[in-house]
């Protein structure tokens, strides 16, 4: 190394050993990349929670204009998804976090019955990301004395012990994010006139959907464009064909 190479400042060695960026623009580092996907996850459940109330709204505003009848129908939608989508959610990242666990805690066990041959494993992981055979040996040997669970758990399990996902967490921001997409096509349907309740509903959740596919695409680095082209579509077809329904079967019944 000659003396013109950059060195790591303390502020950056800091920063990468907290897993968040080393240089202004990089959003993608560690707990930043955390972020973004529950900041996803987020905008994903309330896309849900506005598709799902507004195809149950307008199919029975399609069926008849009793501002009580879709009520009830529009608020049992919100309650029944919030709950099936927060205990999913509960369900899904307990797993996750049940399974990471017994991963690291069988860490802990080989560590402590058989440190040499892990440590010959972390040196053979880092040989294979193309450290030669002495320089992956001194890499082992020094994380090893460093923190041997926290380098095996990085280099071989790709688990950080101490950001294990949160179910609790998880299943409240499911709800929460399902929750206060659908309060939009429930308000929408009762507020206006019975005359202008289905297109303003129509308009309102097709506004929703745009702004929801921009968040999405910004987020995952896509095309906008592209992106809302898709969900306005689909969600337009959706909702024309929950209105149809509700209204054939509704004046078939009738």
């Amino acid at each position: 190394m000659t003396d013109e190479e950059p060195l790591p400042t303390a502020e950056q060695v800091t920063a990468a050993s907290g897993g968040e960026g080393t240089h202004p623009g990089e959003p993608h580092a560690g707990s930043a990349a955390g972020r973004l996907n529950w900041l996803r996850a987020g905008v994903l459940g309330a896309d849900d929670g506005i598709v799902s109330v507004a195809g149950i709204v307008l199919g029975v505003a399609g069926a008849t204009a009793s501002r009580g009848v879709i009520f009830t129908a529009g608020l049992a939608g919100l309650v029944a998804g919030a709950v099936s989508m927060s205990l999913g959610e509960y369900v899904s990242v307990s797993s996750q976090r049940d399974s990471e666990s017994a991963l690291l805690a069988q860490e802990r066990r080989e560590l402590a019955q058989t440190p040499e041959e892990e440590l010959a494993e972390l040196t053979a992981l880092y040989e294979a990301k193309g450290l030669t055979a002495a320089t992956a040996r001194t890499v082992a040997e020094e994380l090893t004395a460093h923190d041997a669970f926290a380098a095996h758990a990085d280099a071989e399990l790709h688990i950080s012990p101490d950001d294990l996902a949160n179910p609790v967490e998880a299943a409240a921001a499911s709800a929460l994010s399902f929750t206060l997409g659908a309060l939009l096509p429930l308000l929408a349907i009762l507020l206006p006139p019975a005359a202008w309740r289905v297109p303003v509903t129509f308009l309102a959740v097709l506004a929703a959907l745009a702004l929801t596919g921009t968040v999405s695409a910004r987020i995952g680095g896509s095309n906008a464009r592209r992106a809302v082209l898709r969900v306005l579509i689909g969600g337009a077809a959706g909702l024309a064909l929950t209105y149809g329904i509700g209204h054939l079967f509704g004046t078939a019944v009738s």
